[in-house]
């Protein structure tokens, strides 16, 4: 319960949507993209095209990426390109 300060104020209910939409294919869907991070410290990057955070957290670590994505990723020294068919 919540209390009041006293004065009028308008409350607005707020709702939410938690209905879970799934995802939206992108690019060619043949083969799934991965990154496998070779780096030592942990790394974050922001796919430049799809806006999605990928973060490495080891060296080793293979993370699906967004076919858009992949020749930004493909620059990153720490990075290896891995496709699966």
């Amino acid at each position: 319960m919540m209390t009041c300060c006293g004065k009028n104020r308008a409350w607005t209910p707020v709702t939410t949507d938690t209905t879970t939409r799934p995802a939206q294919p992108t690019g060619d869907r043949r083969f799934t993209v991965f990154c496998e991070y070779t780096g030592q410290a942990a790394l974050i990057v922001i796919g430049p095209v799809s806006g999605r955070i990928y973060r490495f957290n080891y060296c080793g670590a293979r993370l699906p990426i967004d076919p858009r994505d992949r020749p930004a990723l493909g620059q990153i020294s720490q990075l290896r390109i891995v496709e699966h068919r």
